[in-house]
């Protein structure tokens, strides 16, 4: 008898893991073919090689987290509700600045030999990407500002957001880089056999990519949430720490991709995109729906991406970046997790 109830209770766990690992997998099938599809997408838009990875590949895959933060926030009948939205809006960010990040590290210094690259240097415009950590971090310092102190107009402020976030885009769309010639754009894996595949083709593999992930990705963060509850771990703890790794991954997936394929230019305009959609448009939501009022778990996630936006922006600066320099950022979240890990068990 005991063995058959052994048995039924470890039956949900083996299924939940299997989901786990199926909806990984799919996101990074359809990673495949979004990044394939937005190079073609920004090319039949005449975009800047840039501007593809900041506005259209970042715009996309940022969609399924804001939704997340959005129905929170907006719909949640609870406080427990809108803090997790909260918590998206802060949990975002600090992933994509370290996670992310040294993802590119440790995909081009283990890429080397297969791209055949003489040294460990990741070739991007530095000038540009130490700028956008400019900008990022002095919009974050507002963000969690405003977190620390309460008045009255501070839900009109969310426009604000939402204004910073279109002069972004109007600045990257103004952009004409273009891609360097190493840089080969790969036939649509919709139509392999055609050198300029009409912008129908182009659009239904980009969109249904971008299904998939979104599907998968909300999968992939269900199961994470019932892990969680499996090992009894606090539903706050989950929702900072454990559920923006999973509605990051298909920036994360997408920007190993591209550094895999010799483009690391794209795979870091790409993360660079998402953490301004991710320092603006979620922030604003949250300031038009809850009191937007940090407790230390929040402002420890606010004071780590500080840091790791502080570091990565002194990298560029210099205008020569080892991708071993970028694996330790990484770390900072294991610090944060840690803290987090450690308050939430008092």
């Amino acid at each position: 008898m005991g063995f058959l109830l052994a048995r039924s209770s470890a039956f949900p766990m083996l299924l939940t893991l299997c989901l786990f690992l199926a909806s990984a997998g799919a996101i990074y099938f359809a990673c495949e073919y979004f990044v394939n599809g937005v190079e073609w997408f920004g090319q039949k838009l005449k975009l800047g090689a840039t501007a593809t990875g900041t506005v259209l590949a970042a715009f996309g895959t940022a969609l399924p987290e804001s939704a997340v933060t959005f129905v929170a926030v907006m719909f949640g009948k609870t406080s427990e509700a809108r803090d997790i939205g909260v918590g998206a809006a802060m949990g975002g960010p600090l992933v994509l600045a370290t996670i992310a990040y040294a993802v590119v590290g440790a995909a081009l210094w283990f890429n080397l030999r297969r791209l055949k690259r003489p040294d460990r240097l990741i070739r991007v415009d530095h000038e540009r990407l130490a700028r956008d950590q400019s900008w990022f971090l002095a919009i974050f310092v507002i963000k969690v500002g405003l977190g620390l102190i309460a008045f009255a107009f501070k839900p009109w402020l969310g426009v604000l957001f939402l204004a910073a976030y279109a002069l972004y885009v109007w600045r990257e769309v103004r952009s004409d880089d273009s891609a360097p010639d190493e840089e080969i754009l790969e036939p649509l894996k919709f139509r392999p056999h055609q050198k300029d595949p009409a912008m129908r083709w182009v659009a239904a593999q980009t969109v249904a990519a971008l299904l998939v992930i979104a599907a998968a990705s909300r999968l992939f963060v269900h199961q994470l949430e019932a892990i969680g509850a499996a090992f009894a771990l606090p539903a706050h703890l989950v929702a900072l720490v454990l559920s923006p790794v999973a509605t990051e991954l298909p920036e994360t997936v997408n920007a190993l991709i591209w550094v895999r394929q010799g483009k690391e230019r794209l795979a870091l305009a790409n993360i660079s995109g998402a953490m301004m959609i991710q320092a603006t448009i979620p922030s604003s939501l949250g300031l038009f729906a809850t009191p937007w009022l940090f407790d230390a778990p929040l402002i420890a996630a606010g004071v780590v991406t500080a840091l790791a936006i502080v570091y990565l922006w002194w990298q560029f600066h210099r205008g020569r970046v080892d991708a071993r320099w970028l694996l330790p950022v990484g770390l900072l979240y294991g610090v944060f997790a840690a803290f987090a890990g450690w308050h939430f068990a008092r």
